[in-house]
C-alpha cells in the first residue's frame, strides 16, 4: 500500500510538466549565457585546480569532489539500467540531453548559491533556502525547502543508496543485506559525525578514483567492442527518436526515464549540488558555477554513458514487454555485472558490487552535509531549535534510513527517494526562474571582466545586489 502511495504521488511529481520545465529552464539559461556550458570548458578545468588560500572555506576542488560524491552514485548504474529497461536505448540520448541543459542549469543555480551564501564558523553554507530567503525575501519558501532537503537527502535517498550496496554485495559475494547495512551504517557514522571536514577529505580522496577507474573498464571494454560502436549509437539515436519500430511506441517513456534518471543522476536543478558548491572560496560567484558544470559532464557524459555502453554492447538488458534477454533479472546492477561477465566471466559482479559500494556510500556522506545545510538553516531561523540537538535527529535519521531499508526491495527504496528529489526540484527549478535575472547579471559581470584582464572580483553592490552577507565583508576578494 505504501508502495502504491509514492508511486501515485511520483506520477504526479514526475510528470511530463516536470520533465518540460526542467528542460526548457536549462534550454533557457543556455540560450541566456549564449553556451557558456560550451565556451568555456577551458576555464571549468583551471578553476577546478585554484588553490584557496585563505582559511576560511574549501578549495575548488575539493567543493568540486564534495558535490561530484552526490552525483556519481546509484543512478550511474542501477539508474541508466532502469532508464533502459522502461524507455529502451533511446532513453540514453536523453539523459545526454539532459546533461547538456542541466550544465546550463547548474551555472545558474550555484553562481547563486555563491552570490547568498552563509559564513558559518570557518566554513561557508549556501543553497536555494539562503538565495530563496535572501534573493526573494520570501521566508516561508525558504524554510519549506530547508524542511524538504533535510527529509529527502536525511533520510529518503540515504535508504535507496544502503539498498543498492546492500543487493550489489548480496549478489557479488553473499553478503546479508541486513548485515551490510550495520556495516554502512557504522561507517557513516565515523564520517558524518566528523562534519563537513571529514566528509570533504574524504570525498576528495575518493570521489575522482571510483569515477576514472570505472571509467577506465568502461573504455577496456568499448575499446575491445569499438566495431559496434557505430552501431549501438544508431540504435541510441534513432530509438530516442521513434525511428525504430520495436522501440516506436514507448518514445514517450525513452522521454521520461532519460530525463527523469539523467537529473537524478547529475541533479542539475534539484539544488543538492549547489549546497556543496557554496562551501568554495572564490573570486567570483560565477567561477563556482563553472566549476560545477563539469561535475555534470564527468556524472552523465562519462560515467552513465560508460555504464549504458557496457550494457547495449553486449545486450544484457531487458526492456519492459519488448525484450528479454536476462530472464528474472530486475533492471539495476545485474545488467552491467552480465555485461562485464561477458568478457571476463566473474569479475563483472564483484567489480561492480565494489563500484556500487564507493559510488552510493559516498552519495550517502554528501546528501548528509546538503541535509546538514538545511537544518542548520531551519536552526538559525528558529530561535527555538537547538542546533546540536536537530543535527543529532538528522544523524540518526540517516543511521535509521540505512538500516531500515538496506533489506527492503528495491522498488520502495527508489520511490521514497523519487519522491524527496522530485519535491526538491519542483522548489529549486521554481526560485531560479524567479531568480534568473540576478544570475545573469552576474555571469555578464564575471565576463566582462574576465575579457578584460583575465582577473574577476565580486562587488555586489555595483551590481546593486542585496542582501549577500559573505561578499558585502569580502568584496576585495579577486584573483592574484
Amino acid at each position: 500500500m505504501v508502495q502504491q502511495i509514492m508511486d501515485s504521488i511520483n506520477g504526479y511529481l514526475w510528470s511530463n510538466v516536470l520533465i518540460a520545465f526542467a528542460l526548457l529552464s536549462g534550454l533557457y539559461y543556455t540560450i541566456r549565457t549564449k553556451g557558456a556550458q560550451f565556451r568555456y570548458i577551458k576555464l571549468m578545468t583551471k578553476y577546478m585546480f585554484e588553490k584557496n588560500d585563505s582559511n576560511v572555506g574549501r578549495s575548488a576542488f575539493q567543493s568540486f569532489a564534495l558535490t561530484m560524491s552526490t552525483r556519481v552514485g546509484t543512478g550511474n548504474i542501477a539508474g541508466v539500467a532502469s532508464a533502459i529497461s522502461i524507455g529502451g536505448p533511446g532513453a540514453v540520448f536523453w539523459m545526454w540531453v539532459s546533461a547538456i541543459f542541466g550544465a546550463g542549469t547548474t551555472i545558474i543555480e550555484c553562481t547563486l548559491s555563491q552570490v547568498y551564501k552563509s559564513k558559518d564558523g570557518d566554513e561557508y553554507r549556501g543553497g536555494p533556502q539562503y538565495f530563496i530567503d535572501r534573493g526573494l525575501g520570501i521566508k516561508w519558501y525558504a524554510m519549506l525547502f530547508a524542511i524538504c532537503s533535510v527529509f529527502a537527502l536525511g533520510f529518503c535517498t540515504p535508504g535507496m543508496q544502503a539498498n543498492a550496496i546492500a543487493d550489489a554485495m548480496n549478489v557479488a559475494f553473499g553478503i546479508n543485506k541486513m548485515m551490510m547495512g550495520v556495516i554502512i551504517a557504522v561507517l557513516s557514522s565515523l564520517i558524518i559525525f566528523g562534519g563537513i571536514k571529514r566528509i570533504s577529505k574524504f570525498a576528495e580522496l575518493i570521489a575522482p578514483i571510483m569515477a576514472i577507474v570505472y571509467i577506465c573498464v568502461a573504455v577496456i571494454m568499448i575499446v575491445l567492442n569499438f566495431k559496434q560502436i557505430p552501431e549501438v549509437l544508431s540504435l541510441i539515436f534513432s530509438s530516442a527518436f521513434g525511428a525504430q519500430a520495436i522501440f516506436g511506441g514507448i518514445v514517450g517513456n525513452a522521454i521520461m526515464m532519460g530525463v527523469k534518471r539523467g537529473i537524478y543522476s547529475n541533479e542539475a536543478g534539484m539544488g543538492t549540488a549547489s549546497q556543496g558548491a557554496a562551501t568554495a572560496e572564490v573570486s567570483h560567484p560565477a567561477k563556482s558555477g563553472l566549476v560545477q558544470a563539469m561535475s555534470v559532464y564527468i556524472d552523465t557524459i562519462f560515467v552513465c554513458t560508460a555504464t549504458a555502453m557496457m550494457i547495449l554492447f553486449t545486450g544484457m538488458y531487458n526492456v519492459d514487454g519488448i525484450i528479454e534477454n536476462l530472464p528474472g533479472i530486475q533492471a539495476g546492477p545485474g545488467y552491467v555485472q552480465g555485461a562485464i561477465d561477458t568478457f571476463i566471466p566473474g569479475f563483472g559482479s564483484s567489480f561492480v558490487a565494489v563500484a556500487m559500494l564507493f559510488f552510493a556510500f559516498t552519495t550517502i556522506l554528501g546528501n548528509y552535509y546538503a541535509a546538514e545545510t538545511g537544518a542548520a538553516y531551519i536552526c538559525k531561523k528558529s530561535k527555538n531549535i537547538n542546533q546540536k540537538y536537530l543535527l543529532g535527529v538528522l544523524r540518526i535519521a540517516t543511521i535509521s534510513a540505512i538500516l531500515i531499508f538496506c533489506s527492503k526491495p528495491s522498488l520502495l527504496a527508489w520511490a521514497l527517494a523519487d519522491l524527496g528529489m522530485g519535491v526538491m526540484s519542483w522548489l529549486n527549478l521554481t526560485a531560479l526562474i524567479l531568480l534568473s535575472n540576478v544570475a545573469l547579471k552576474v555571469f555578464k559581470d564575471f565576463e566582462e571582466q574576465y575579457k578584460l584582464n583575465g582577473k574577476t572580483s565580486f562587488d555586489p553592490e555595483k551590481l546593486g545586489i542585496k542582501n549577500t552577507e559573505v561578499w558585502k565583508k569580502s568584496s576585495t576578494i579577486s584573483d592574484k
